[in-house]
């Protein structure tokens, strides 16, 4: 019995630490999300549309820099394995390049400025939040090829992830107002979530294991796999293609609809501060609704709880725009959003690692960090194009920033079109995709199978 208690305790520091790997990421991520086009018009004094189009400029280097690194992963020797040497070699290049994301000059000329802007973007986007977030992607299906023991993996990074993201979103605007409300007032802030990003990255390195390995790698070869071939073999997996186009629209949804969240609420609800309140509802439904998630995906399957969780991220969606800016349904409407949000959260990046063992069975070739990485690819050009679609839209519509601005009904319009009509469509695709989707029945002969393989190979 102790030896069991032992084992449980030892799973569930595990799991706790390689979750703190999403917390890390999304301090940045949340930020640029929800903030940083606020932070750039309201405070730097920067072009919605100029810096939309840089955002989306820069993920053409961006998703380029996810393939190199996805390679660079897959050929990785260390005595830590193929993805942890990364995330501690990368951690406090991390926090700093989040810190200078968040420190535009606001005394220089506008050129300046959005020169300021690409390099410090791009700084973090393409090159350091890619050597940290490739690797970590990587490492759900370096730790276990086990699919329940994968879903509870991504159930704990969705939930440290949301943790995250809730004080990003809760904690972001108070402190900055505390440290002045000004633009410098910004960069303290981000000094400060730096550390803590840090702690966190810390934390998944030291407290994970790498432990599955390729069928070529069980019986003694180790031969590197030729990009071409290893790139022939992501387009021969046809359940990669569906989540990677899911993941991209996700993105997408996630970058045009976060983005929004302090526009809607400022413009449409008339308190910026209630972005701590709609997110705040929202994160916290959510980790609580990610206690019941193991069981729902132990009984239903992943798909099935991926598919659930749209709907209920339609259902929230319809409320909300029809609340009339009533409280009452504004909190429902959060509600929902978060269980929906805690059903494609912690089975979303579960089905990506599952697509790894598919392709390997399908095609021979096994490249976690190649299919990550080019899933990564996948949403962060989605990403990107949500950047500069939010900022196109508001432009079109006429926004006008500034904190005592008052906004035309068309900018009104293009404020609710970003906030909650995009991601209204992109969860009705989501549900025409999972229609084609059955790794879920397919998974245990795969897995079967390739144990097979890698006896027959010694």
């Amino acid at each position: 019995m102790e030896n069991k208690s032992k084992l449980t305790l030892s799973k569930i520091i595990e799991r706790f630490s390689y979750g703190c790997g999403d917390f890390g990421c999304n301090i940045i991520y949340t930020a640029m999300s929800a903030f940083l086009l606020f932070y750039y018009t309201d405070y730097a004094g920067v072009s919605s549309l100029a810096v939309g189009t840089i955002m989306m400029v820069s993920r053409i280097f961006d998703g380029i820099s996810d393939i190199i690194m996805g390679v660079i992963v897959d050929r990785t020797r260390s005595r830590f394995g193929k993805a942890r040497p990364w995330l501690l070699r990368m951690c406090v290049p991390f926090a700093l390049s989040g810190i200078l994301l968040f420190s535009v000059p606001t005394s220089w000329a506008t050129t300046p400025k959005l020169v300021y802007v690409f390099i410090t973007y791009n700084l973090v986007s393409t090159v350091i939040y890619t050597a940290i977030n490739v690797p970590y992607s990587a490492l759900n299906a370096l730790m276990t090829q086990d699919p329940y023991e994968r879903s509870v993996l991504s159930i704990f990074r969705n939930l440290l992830a949301t943790a995250g993201t809730l004080i990003i979103n809760t904690f972001t605007l108070p402190m900055v107002e505390f440290f002045g409300n000004n633009a410098s007032a910004w960069t303290k802030t981000f000094c400060v979530f730096g550390i803590l990003a840090v702690a966190a990255f810390l934390i998944n390195f030291f407290g994970t294991k790498e432990r599955v390995k390729s069928v070529a790698t069980e019986s003694g070869k180790r031969p590197e796999v030729p990009f071409g071939v290893g790139i022939k073999a992501l387009f021969q997996n046809k359940y990669w293609i569906m989540m990677t186009g899911m993941l991209a629209l996700f993105f997408l949804m996630y970058s045009v609809n976060g983005g929004a969240t302090v526009f809607y609420a400022k413009d449409i609800l008339g308190d910026k501060n209630l972005v701590g309140t709609i997110n705040g509802i929202f994160n916290v439904v959510q980790i609580v609704s990610m206690f019941f998630i193991a069981m729902l995906v132990k009984k239903y399957g992943k798909r099935n709880v991926f598919a659930l969780g749209l709907v209920f991220d339609i259902i929230g969606m319809l409320l909300l725009n029809f609340s009339g800016g009533t409280m009452i349904l504004i909190v429902v409407s959060s509600i929902i959003r978060g269980v929906g949000n805690a059903c494609g959260g912690a089975t979303m990046w579960a089905m990506v690692s599952d697509t790894i063992d598919y392709g390997e069975w399908k095609t021979g070739v096994r490249t976690e960090g190649l299919v990550n990485s080019a899933c990564s690819f996948g949403y962060k050009i989605g990403n990107g194009i949500g950047s500069a679609l939010l900022g196109l839209i508001l432009e079109v519509g006429g926004y006008v920033g500034g904190e005592a601005a008052v906004q035309s009904a068309v900018a009104l319009t293009s404020i609710k079109v970003c906030f909650v009509w995009i991601p209204i469509v992109i969860y009705v695709i989501g549900l025409i995709i999972m229609k084609f989707y059955h790794l879920d029945k397919e998974f245990s002969g795969i897995i079967e199978d390739l144990k097979k393989r890698a006896k027959a190979e010694k």
